[in-house]
């Protein structure tokens, strides 16, 4: 018998009962379209978390104080800062393959100007931290290292800040009151958008180091004192060196001795990104067999359905065999009405699973993100659950004697 002859059959058989067809394939439809789901909520969170780590800076250290120190005891706003000016200094003048070193410290202002209010945070940091956190000036110029030095009262702000004080005007030379503090627009900093975490990263304001800790900031913390320390190194090969060095040194200006627990911390981007892909991939995986499970289940409700189809279609199977059909026909024609009936589902199970994953990307402000890969992976598997579940209702139905199948009511 030819095969398009057997193709014919196996359709037909199909479609000579559609709803029956339809529930059969159901369990495979709701399967693949929540492995597509779940797949791309997977990859959404790897995308989300990847740009948010990105959005710090490439190739980034992050020096903090430690306040979970033992034995460090809390005492208000600004105190347990371990880190100094100091500190930076002489990583910046000690520790080879470093292309820059910012030390910041950080507060929640209020801003005015002509008019307008405007509660942001400001940033006090060093000319180099537009290099250690990858940022570009898009109107205007960063402070120089001599205003640096001098405390000079001038802000670079980022777009939202700029919009919200001027509308479109141009911010760059006008005045801005921070906390009654005079200053002056300088630079106005190139849009980032949305963090991975949802911050806007353009609602920001900085000014160099020494005027915004102690203009600012005041008595809240030291005068020596920084928040953060942020270290870029010159490539990532260089990365866990340079932290490993960046310890080493600032566990020696602490006179901090062996076996004693450090009152800092360093954090590298790329490690925390490593690791949290990993720990992603892993939670896509165990969402991908968990909805596979529903894989399963459609695969059994196919192999139910073929054996009430072969238990109904006993004399035609007979009657077709004693017409010349083979025993091989009678099993592909059979092992194809289960995978026509699993791959439908998987297409249409693939259809809601893409709308799906849009429609989670859009509610939930979530990257639409829908592997290639995972439409074959999706139809394989359906195919491989319509050949497995139906191989034994395929061989029931070869293994009848035509003989007997002919008498049978």
């Amino acid at each position: 018998m030819r095969f398009f002859e057997l193709v014919r059959f196996a359709m037909g058989a199909i479609v000579a009962h559609p709803m029956r067809s339809v529930l059969t394939s159901l369990g495979v439809v709701i399967g693949v379209a929540a492995v597509m789901m779940m797949t791309s909520i997977g990859v959404g969170a790897s995308q989300k978390v990847s740009g948010a780590i990105g959005a710090l800076g490439s190739n980034l250290i992050i020096v903090s104080p430690n306040y979970q120190r033992p034995g460090q005891v809390s005492q208000g706003a600004g105190q347990g800062l371990s880190l100094k000016d100091a500190d930076a200094q002489a990583i910046t003048k000690q520790v080879d393959g470093i292309a820059a070193v910012a030390p910041v410290v950080r507060g929640q202002v209020q801003l005015s100007a002509d008019g307008a209010n405007w509660s942001t945070g400001i940033q006090g940091v060093t000319p180099d931290y537009l290099v250690a956190r990858d940022l570009n000036i898009a109107s205007g110029r960063m402070f120089d290292d001599r205003e640096a030095r001098q405390g000079r009262k001038v802000l670079v702000i980022g777009p939202t800040v700029a919009r919200e004080l001027w509308g479109d005007a141009d911010p760059v030379g006008r005045r801005v009151r921070v906390k009654n503090v005079p200053f002056e627009v300088i630079g106005v900093l190139e849009a980032k958008g949305q963090s991975g975490f949802g911050q806007d990263q353009d609602d920001v304001a900085i000014g160099p180091l020494s005027a915004v800790r102690s203009r600012i900031i005041g008595r809240r913390i030291r005068a020596d004192t920084v928040q953060t320390i942020f270290v870029k190194a010159t490539n990532a090969s260089e990365l866990d060196r340079v932290q490993e060095d960046v310890a080493n040194l600032v566990r020696d200006q602490h006179h901090i001795k062996p076996g004693e627990d450090d009152d800092f911390q360093t954090q590298n981007m790329a490690s925390i990104l490593a690791a949290s892909q990993s720990a992603i991939g892993v939670f896509t995986v165990l969402l991908a067999a968990v909805a596979g499970v529903s894989l399963v289940v459609g695969g059994v409700g196919i192999m139910n359905i073929m054996l009430v189809a072969v238990t109904e279609r006993t004399r035609e199977i007979g009657l077709r065999m004693a017409l010349g059909a083979r025993r091989s026909d009678i099993l592909i024609q059979f092992a194809m009405e289960a995978v026509f009936l699993s791959l439908t589902g998987g297409l249409i199970g693939l259809a809601i699973g893409v709308l799906g994953a849009m429609g989670i990307a859009k509610i939930g402000a979530w990257p639409a993100a829908v592997p290639t890969w995972s439409g074959p992976l999706a139809l394989g598997f359906s195919m491989v659950v319509g050949l497995i579940f139906g191989a034994y209702p395929s061989w029931r139905a070869a293994r009848l004697d035509p003989i007997e199948a002919l008498r049978r009511e």
